[in-house]
């Protein structure tokens, strides 16, 4: 996901995207401790995509 996209969605978006996120992130740890993960790269994109998204709304709430 990329920066500009996020920047123009608002507060309440950036949460709703978060939490879409971290349920994501919570099914692929899971299929990566069953051994069913395929792509592990996957991991860290959700996991960068998680701070991208609590950066942002750091600095909308600051």
């Amino acid at each position: 996901m990329k920066v500009s996209d996020l920047k123009t969605m608002n507060e309440e978006e950036l949460q709703s995207k978060e939490k879409e996120l971290k349920k994501e992130l919570f099914n692929l740890k899971f299929q990566l401790h069953t051994g069913r993960l395929e792509n592990s790269a996957k991991l860290s994109a959700i996991r960068k995509d998680v701070a991208r998204v609590k950066t942002l709304l750091q600095e909308k709430k600051g």
